[in-house]
């Protein structure tokens, strides 16, 4: 049985809680990835790669359905909230700034606990911390579903739901890997990757029909259902034989889960609060005129070097860490991890943008904003299982960078399609496109990293890509926020200076108001304007909506220039994943 290559493990390899070379005992590495169901099927004395070769189609591709449904409700729980807000404001009786708090939590606790849920998996088993994560999962939405206040909503949502999500997301990925191999995982990863990107779309569709025709608590009880059927399916699922270990470094969860709650939060906060000068006075503490997040993201940035220190100290001990340092010296793994985190700063270019698009300068509903974006979760549903077809006469790597060329063209034309009187129908090309580069590039970047590790690690590597993309996200919207945001200010500034309507008394008194209420500005909100005589209040709005317009094109300009950044970083990764 084929491993990945004497290079590509530069460090230890644990077998029954002995450290041995990966030098000394390359055999008895082959061996043990063989008693582990490692990554390909090449292996002719294998019983269980001989079994899986006749497995029926259902049989087969059932786990996938599986395992692809529970990341689907991860991703859609996600963006649920975003689409009912006005809702959630009159029957919780609270404002925006909360539900912000409610739906960034999310984030956080996905960000802080994926690399912990991913290593726990590789201890005690993939699909128990699957099964697990589910049931607290559905709990957190059992919760959520009769929640009558924020601080209800905030625990069951946020709080118990992220904990289930962050044992599940990194459970789904490396079970995938232990399940398939070579031509198959392709396929495997294909679909996985295409769910959870069409997720995305489909997640506000959802949440505007629910909340539009039934409630927004149906969107947290349908998830006890599926649920249900994620516990009764898990039954068909495989777990890897051999666990890593039985010790957890209690210190390391600690470390790791605080300095990345400090990181991704002072990204998060920094929209609100600013990158260097406060907006506004943090409310728990104020630290001069500083805003909170820059010095946020420097006390997770001390205390993840902190973690990193413990961790080598730790495994140089023979301790199981929770993150193998070494694992940052695999340049396969490194630079596709890097590939997806850039990948999610250009998405916000596209999928978080064009939305506030849609509904600020286009006046559409959640409902039907979400159906316009659907010729891109077409395309993605369509490219990314098919690409596993062309991986035979192409390599993986062609279609990764390829994707990420069409990616970046297709963000070009949405930039100079969209205008504020453009017709809808002109963005179909756009769209299709970003979604057929899209779905070449997810189809392979999983399986290009994951490869790059022993099924033994892939939980630990799941987690630590799954956070890598959380980052991405959390850095994305930020960075994108801020040049929509500062775009719209400096737009409407002018626009006020040069109106003959508004005296220049009130210049002064307008420019403030607009800089107070700056996060409003970009998602159209009505009341902003409400105080301000009628004819100065209809020259505002239709001024906000042009600088709407324009801050969006310059932010699908910058995701252009991520796409290719990620098309840079890609040239590090292997032509073809690494074989067992």
């Amino acid at each position: 049985m084929k491993y990945f290559t004497a290079q590509s493990i530069p460090h230890r390899v644990i077998l029954s809680g002995r450290r041995i070379s990966s030098t000394r005992c390359f055999a008895d590495a082959q061996h043990d990835a063989a008693l582990a169901a490692n990554l390909n099927a090449s292996t002719p004395m294998s019983a269980r790669t001989a079994a899986q070769s006749h497995e029926s189609g259902v049989r087969k591709w059932a786990p996938l359905s599986v395992l692809s449904l529970a990341l689907a409700i991860i991703i859609i729980d996600s963006t649920l909230l975003n689409v009912s807000l006005s809702t959630l404001i009159r029957e919780l009786h609270t404002n925006l700034q909360s539900l912000q708090w409610v739906i960034s939590s999310y984030s956080l606790m996905l960000a802080a606990l994926t690399v912990t849920g991913g290593r726990m998996g590789d201890l005690f088993g993939r699909k128990r911390m699957f099964m697990g994560g589910a049931l607290i999962f559905a709990i957190g939405s059992f919760i959520a579903s009769i929640s009558n206040s924020v601080p209800v909503l905030l625990i069951g949502e946020s709080i118990i739901e992220g904990i289930g999500a962050a044992l599940m997301m990194p459970a789904t990925a490396s079970l995938l890997v232990s399940k398939y191999r070579g031509h198959d995982r392709a396929i495997a990863f294909g679909i996985w990757g295409g769910v959870a990107a069409a997720a995305s779309a489909i997640g506000p569709i959802l949440g505007g029909f629910l909340t539009t025709h039934y409630s927004w608590r149906w969107g947290f009880r349908i998830n006890l259902f599926v649920v249900a059927l994620l516990l009764v399916g898990s039954m068909i699922i495989e777990d890897a034989q051999e666990r890593a270990g039985k010790d957890i470094d209690w210190i390391g969860v600690l470390l790791s889960a605080a300095g990345l709650f400090f990181v991704v939060f002072g990204i998060i906060e920094s929209e609100s609060y600013g990158w260097l000068r406060a907006r506004k006075p943090f409310p728990l503490w104020q630290p001069g005129s500083i805003s909170i997040a820059p010095i946020a993201v420097v006390i997770g940035a001390v205390i993840l070097v902190f973690f990193a220190m413990w961790e080598r100290r730790l495994e140089n001990r023979g301790g199981t860490p929770i993150v193998s340092m070494r694992l940052f010296g695999n340049r396969q793994f490194v630079s596709g991890a890097s590939v997806i985190a850039v990948l999610m700063l250009a998405q916000n270019g596209v999928i978080f943008t064009l939305p506030v698009f849609l509904q600020s300068v286009k006046r559409l509903d959640a409902f039907h904003t979400g159906l316009t974006l659907l010729p891109m979760s077409l395309m993605l549903l369509i490219v990314s299982p098919a690409a596993a077809a062309f991986t035979k006469r192409i390599p993986h790597k062609r279609l990764v960078q390829s994707g990420l060329i069409v990616n970046a063209l297709a963000i070009v034309i949405l930039r100079f399609t969209i205008s504020i009187d453009m017709n809808l129908n002109w963005l179909i090309p756009g769209l299709s496109l970003y979604g057929i580069g899209l779905g070449l590039v997810l189809s392979q970047i999983n399986n290009l990293t994951l490869s790059a590790v022993p099924v033994r690690e892939a939980g630990e590597a799941s987690g630590v890509t799954n956070t890598f993309r959380q980052i991405g996200l959390s850095l994305g919207a930020a960075i994108i926020g801020a040049i929509l945001i500062s775009t719209i200010l400096v737009r409407l500034d002018s626009a006020v200076e040069q109106s003959n309507n508004i005296t220049t008394q009130s210049k002064a008194q307008i420019i403030g108001m607009l800089r107070a209420q700056a996060a409003g500005l970009a998602f159209g909100e009505s009341g902003i304007f409400d105080k301000l005589p009628p004819p100065i209040r209809t020259e505002m709005m239709e001024q906000r909506r042009l600088a709407t317009t324009a801050g969006i094109q310059r932010a699908f300009l910058v995701g252009a220039f991520f796409a290719l950044l990620g098309l840079g970083v890609s040239t590090l990764l292997p032509l073809r994943p690494r074989q067992e």
